[in-house]
C-alpha cells in the first residue's frame, strides 16, 4: 500500500520571508465567477483553492483576488486544474465554463508581494512540494501558511510564486483589506469563456494541447 504524502510543516514564527515590490504597469489575466467584477475581491468564505478562502488573527474572512501574467495560466489555475498527467484522451466538462468571465486588470501600483519562489522558499525552510505545488489534498495547510505570512508581515499585500499549473507564468494573490481601490483597474469588458471568439480559441487550443475534449 502506498505511503500517504507528508503534509506541509506547521508555519512556526519567525518565518523569515522576503516581501518583493512587484507589478506596476502590468496587464494580468483573471478567470472569476460572474459574480464578481474583474477588480472586485472575492468575500466569500466558500470555495477551496491554495490560499483562500483565509482568515486575519481575528477570525475575519480576508477578501482575496486571484490573477496570472498569462491567459493560459489563468486558465490552467481554474478551469484546468485538475486535468491529470496522463496519456490519451482527457474530458472537462464544459459545464465548468458556465458562469465564468475572463478579464484582464492592471496594477497600478508596485504590491508588496511576499516572494514564494524556489530561492525564497529556501530560506523560509519549507520545499516548494510542500507548499506552492502541494496537491489540493494539502490546501487546508497551504492556506494556515497564508494566514501565519498575512499576520506575521502587516505591509504585505499578497502572495507571488510561479504557477504549479503551468510553470510558464505567475500568479498572484492580492489581500483586499490591504489594497486601495486605485490600485487596480479594469483593461477590457469581460468576455464568457465559451461558446465563441478569442477567448474561446485560447481555451481550445489550450485543451487540445492537454488532448483534453470539452464535452
Amino acid at each position: 500500500m502506498a505511503k500517504a504524502a507528508a503534509g506541509p510543516p506547521l508555519p512556526l514564527p519567525p518565518l523569515g520571508a522576503r516581501l518583493l515590490p512587484w507589478g506596476c504597469g502590468l496587464t494580468m489575466n483573471r478567470v472569476h465567477d460572474s459574480a464578481y467584477l474583474p477588480n472586485i475581491f472575492n468575500p466569500s468564505t466558500a470555495g477551496n483553492a491554495r490560499f483562500s478562502p483565509i482568515l486575519d488573527p481575528k477570525g475575519k474572512v480576508i477578501p482575496t483576488l486571484y490573477a496570472a501574467t498569462t491567459m493560459q495560466g489563468a486558465l490552467m489555475e481554474t478551469i484546468f486544474h485538475d486535468v491529470p498527467y496522463k496519456k490519451g484522451l482527457k474530458t472537462v466538462f464544459k459545464t465548468r465554463l458556465v458562469d465564468k468571465l475572463y478579464s484582464k486588470v492592471q496594477f497600478n501600483t508596485d504590491f508588496q508581494l511576499i516572494d514564494l519562489s524556489k530561492v525564497a522558499l529556501r530560506k523560509m525552510g519549507i520545499e516548494p512540494e510542500h507548499l506552492i505545488s502541494t496537491t489540493k489534498a494539502h490546501y487546508p495547510e497551504t492556506r494556515r501558511w497564508a494566514e501565519a505570512l498575512y499576520a506575521e508581515y502587516p505591509t504585505a499585500q499578497g502572495l507571488l510564486w510561479t504557477s504549479r499549473q503551468d510553470d510558464r507564468c505567475q500568479a498572484v494573490v492580492l489581500f483586499g483589506n490591504r489594497i486601495a481601490p486605485s490600485d487596480l483597474s479594469v483593461v477590457s469588458t469581460s468576455q464568457e469563456l465559451m461558446p465563441s471568439g478569442k477567448v474561446w480559441d485560447v481555451v481550445d487550443t489550450l485543451a487540445t494541447d492537454m488532448d483534453v475534449i470539452l464535452s
